[in-house]
């Protein structure tokens, strides 16, 4: 039996004891469905060589050809993954279109007694509903930015607003990525799997309920920020943290000490900005790495980099906003720091 889903939120309210993305290990990786594990029937090279045999020589060698490797790569996984799997097990199986991959699975699974269901226009039709989402619908709850130069401690502040009743989507954490030439921490999921994430986020959101998110550009590393959210944060009302700048460079060289403490990537990092900064400028820079003078290299950066760069895209947003003046970002004052940016959201847009 084929679902089909309407909503975002359709999937979890199903229930399945397990959702299963037959396709191969690159779509997989790529984006897949919230919780799904991936239990490949074709893996790449497999899924190309068929692909090819369909094309050059007949659509008949290429369908026997598939069917072969499916039911090896289904005896793997019934073997392995799957075998300590009780008889009341019930998986939602799916693949690109929820075509022949995941209907041929799930009629190995379903003749096994498991109860089996199948994903109408697979992982395409998921697809649709997180485009539907971020580019097609405004966002339902107020938005409310949390703006404040670099070093404000933004991040921190926002994750600690849920303790004061407040809801936030955590573009940077979704991304994988802190928002600076400076901010790579990892692997950043693809365009198409941040999207996803934040469809979800979106979608568990109480409407009625302002949204705190913290200000970004329109690209936070790798990843773009759809359409409907950036508009939502161009017009939203922003609660600003303004700390002194030497404020900011003490919480820099914490907040940042995993960079700090790796100098090779620290001095590569620096080197980016040669095309923005003079050449006796970086020479600074990279010498108060060498020496480990962090605070005084955040406020360099902070000072003829980040700050003026902040200046010229604030003037380009439109909300009305609110100040909350902050002297200390040490981790035992962001409590009260939070609790303030908390009462002037609630000032700007009341629940």
């Amino acid at each position: 039996m084929a679902i089909t889903l309407t909503s975002l939120a359709d999937l979890a309210a199903q229930g399945f004891d397990d959702i299963i993305d037959v396709r191969s290990p690159a779509e997989y990786a790529e984006d897949h469905l919230p919780g799904a594990i991936s239990l490949p029937v074709l893996d790449d090279r497999e899924r190309a060589e068929v692909g090819t045999i369909y094309k050059q020589v007949s659509p008949f060698t290429a369908r026997k050809l598939g069917a072969a490797l499916v039911a090896k790569n289904a005896a793997l996984h019934l073997q392995g993954p799957l075998a300590d799997r009780e008889g009341g097990w019930r998986p939602l199986v799916y693949c690109w279109r929820g075509g022949q991959r995941s209907g041929s699975f799930a009629t190995i699974l379903s003749q096994i007694g498991w109860r089996v269901e199948t994903l109408s226009g697979g992982y395409k039709a998921w697809r649709a509903l997180v485009v539907r989402a971020v580019y097609d619908t405004p966002v339902a709850s107020p938005v409310v930015v949390l703006d404040g130069n670099t070093g404000s401690g933004k991040t921190e502040v926002l994750n600690l607003l849920p303790g004061f009743g407040l809801q936030v989507i955590d573009l940077e954490g979704l991304a994988g990525h802190r928002g600076s030439l400076f901010g790579n921490i990892g692997p950043q999921p693809s365009q198409k799997a941040f999207e996803g994430a934040l469809a979800q986020a979106l979608a568990a959101l109480d409407p009625a309920r302002p949204v705190v998110v913290e200000a970004e550009s329109s690209r936070i590393g790798e990843c773009r920020l759809p359409p409907e959210i950036w508009k939502a944060m161009v017009a939203a009302p922003r609660v600003t943290i303004a700390a002194p700048r030497g404020v900011r460079a003490a919480y820099l060289a914490r907040a940042y000490a995993d960079l700090s403490a790796d100098a090779g990537r620290l001095g590569t990092t620096v080197d980016l900005l040669r095309r923005m900064q003079p050449a006796e400028v970086i020479a600074e820079w990279q010498a108060l790495a060498a020496a480990g003078d962090f605070v005084a290299l955040a406020d360099g950066l902070m000072a003829r980099h980040y700050d003026p760069r902040y200046s010229k895209h604030r003037a380009r947003m439109d909300g009305a906003g609110v100040e909350v003046a902050v002297e200390d970002l040490s981790p035992g004052a962001l409590p009260d720091v939070a609790a303030r940016v908390a009462e002037a959201v609630r000032r700007l847009a009341p629940d």
